[in-house]
Formats: C-alpha cells, sequence, structure tokens
C-alpha cells in the first residue's frame, strides 16, 4: 500500500521550507521501518522507488511544480526510470536523498535521485517523467515557460543522453 501518512508528512515539511529554483536539490529524510522490508530484511527495491516518488514529490512542492500542473490542468507521470542498487539498506537505517532536475528534451522532463546512508550512497535512479494534458503529452518548453525558464534545456549529462539513445533501440511493445 502506498504510504499516504509519509507523503502527507513529507509535503507539509516540504511547504514550510524555502523555494527551490527548477535545477536545486530537495533533501529529504527517511528512515527505514519494518514494513519496507522485503523478505531477506532489507529496504524491498519496490519500497525504494515509492520513497524516491516522496522525494519528488516534495521537490514539485518545493519548485512549485504542483502549483503549475494545478493551474493548467496538467498532470505528471513517470515515463522510465533506471535504478542502481549499490548498498543494503537495514531496518531503522536513517536515509537521506537528493532529487533534483537535470533537463528535458522535446518530450520528456530527467531527473535524478540518489539515496544515502551516512556518506555512502546505496541507489541511484534517472527518472524519465512526462507532462501530461487530456490532449497529450505536453512539450517539456512549455513547462519551462511556465517557470519562467529558458525553452531550451540546460545540456544533459553524457551519461543521461546514452541512456535516451539506448531506450529508443528498445522494442515496443516488447515481444510475448
Amino acid at each position: 500500500m502506498y504510504p499516504f501518512l509519509r507523503m502527507f508528512k513529507e509535503l507539509a515539511r516540504a511547504r514550510r521550507m524555502p523555494p527551490l529554483g527548477l535545477f536545486d536539490t530537495h533533501v529529504s529524510h527517511q528512515l527505514c521501518w519494518p514494513w519496507d522490508l522485503d523478505p531477506w530484511v532489507e529496504l524491498n527495491n519496490g519500497r525504494t522507488l515509492t520513497l524516491f516518488d516522496l522525494g519528488r514529490l516534495s521537490l514539485g512542492a518545493r519548485t512549485a511544480l504542483h502549483r503549475i500542473l494545478r493551474d493548467r490542468g496538467w498532470g505528471m507521470t513517470v515515463a522510465g526510470s533506471s535504478v542502481r542498487y549499490r548498498r543494503r539498506v537495514t531496518l531503522f537505517s536513517r536515509l537521506t536523498t537528493h532529487s533534483r532536475c537535470l533537463g528535458w528534451d522535446d518530450r520528456f522532463l530527467y531527473m535524478e535521485q540518489s539515496m544515502w546512508k551516512g556518506d555512502e550512497c546505496t541507489s541511484h535512479v534517472l527518472i524519465r517523467s512526462a507532462v501530461v494534458s487530456k490532449a497529450g503529452l505536453v512539450p517539456p518548453a512549455d513547462l519551462a515557460k511556465a517557470f519562467g525558464a529558458a525553452v531550451e534545456s540546460p545540456a544533459l549529462p553524457d551519461w543521461v543522453r546514452a541512456w535516451i539513445a539506448a531506450e529508443a533501440t528498445r522494442p515496443w511493445p516488447p515481444r510475448r
């Protein structure tokens, strides 16, 4: 089940924090609870993605993304992700998540998030998001205009461009 209480707590906390610019980093803190664990008594990989989701929601609150989406009747959806899991997260581990927007292309917005246990990075995710309306995909340049930012994205890092190129070769729909 989605951790709605955590979500409301994170959003309330984000609303009390200073606003962020479009490319600033939001830092959030979580604790690994017993219900976050898998059968091997470590943070479940799906729950890791949910904790990253909470970080993006708080980032959206602090950058005014939520207000812009609401005012225009737009929504946002995850259109792809790539995760690296590198270190175990065990019961009651204190976690710090860093979330930031990297830029966009003609269709998608790209965000990077990392989860830390002390000075050690436990996981890292690249998220590709789409802004949607009743008419379909909203060009990210329109979102940038709504933010008052330049329509042109900053250059995406090489590793992000390589991921985009690799994803373009992946067949869709997949074979059964």
